[in-house]
């Protein structure tokens, strides 16, 4: 599948899941990864450690996109009002979670964020969705869960590179797809993501952006590991920005 250029730098187009439990470790993590990474996502553990917005702060002072991964899910109103404070303080992506009202009021509070409907999270599978109620296969209720996120106003949706290519072959392009659950190599069953896809594969199938967590959080040199997906990507994008 060709790739449809959006322009969006090489060196952004890595997001890291800066999934550690407070924020000091966090501020450690983000000098030791220096400019390896450019792009942050923010999620619940951080969230629940305090702190939050003043490490969302400091990062976009240091001249860092942050994604605030929170899945905002409750009455549209407050959704709404949630997103809302994300407003004017460089967020770049939030996520929502929930029916078409609720992802109509984010988008029609989102202001200067973008924000992105989540599909199916990477760690259900068949039977995981069977045991929810889900009857359909994965793949529809994704591309369902698109169409529905573009016709409420969001910017894009948080996807599993296994259906970015339907996503890319039936949503319109303009649609920002962020697919998380990335592993470099091929994935064992040693960790809760169940639907994943290397580096390469992701681009390839349709992604916008990827997000990796583990894989560089955990390698015994994360810069590293980060600069070696980084040097990826540029070679699947003809170098550090389009």
């Amino acid at each position: 599948m060709p790739l449809i250029p959006k322009h969006i730098p090489a060196q952004e187009r890595l997001i890291f899941a800066l999934d550690v439990a407070d924020p000091g470790t966090a501020r450690r993590l983000v000098d030791t990864l220096g400019d390896s990474v450019q792009f942050y996502k923010l999620g619940l553990e951080l969230c629940m450690s305090g702190g939050y917005f003043e490490l969302l702060d400091w990062m976009v002072g240091r001249g860092k996109k942050v994604f605030v991964d929170l899945k905002f899910f409750d009455v549209p109103a407050t959704v709404g009002s949630a997103v809302k404070q994300l407003r004017n303080r460089g967020v770049t992506l939030t996520t929502v979670h929930g029916n078409q009202a609720i992802m109509e009021a984010a988008a029609a509070n989102k202001g200067d964020v973008k924000v992105l409907a989540v599909t199916v999270l990477t760690s259900l599978d068949r039977g995981d969705l069977d045991d929810l109620g889900f009857k359909c296969d994965v793949e529809r209720l994704v591309l369902s869960r698109a169409r529905r996120a573009l016709e409420a106003g969001c910017d894009g949706v948080v996807s599993s590179g296994l259906e970015a290519p339907k996503l890319r072959e039936f949503i319109d392009h303009r649609l920002l797809v962020v697919t998380p659950g990335i592993r470099p190599v091929e994935n064992k069953p040693v960790d809760d993501q169940k639907r994943t896809v290397d580096v390469a594969q992701a681009f390839a199938n349709g992604a916008d952006y990827i997000v990796v967590g583990r894989p560089i959080r955990d390698a015994a040199d994360p810069h590293a590991a980060a600069a070696a997906i980084q040097q990826t990507i540029a070679g699947i994008f003809g170098g550090p920005a389009e």
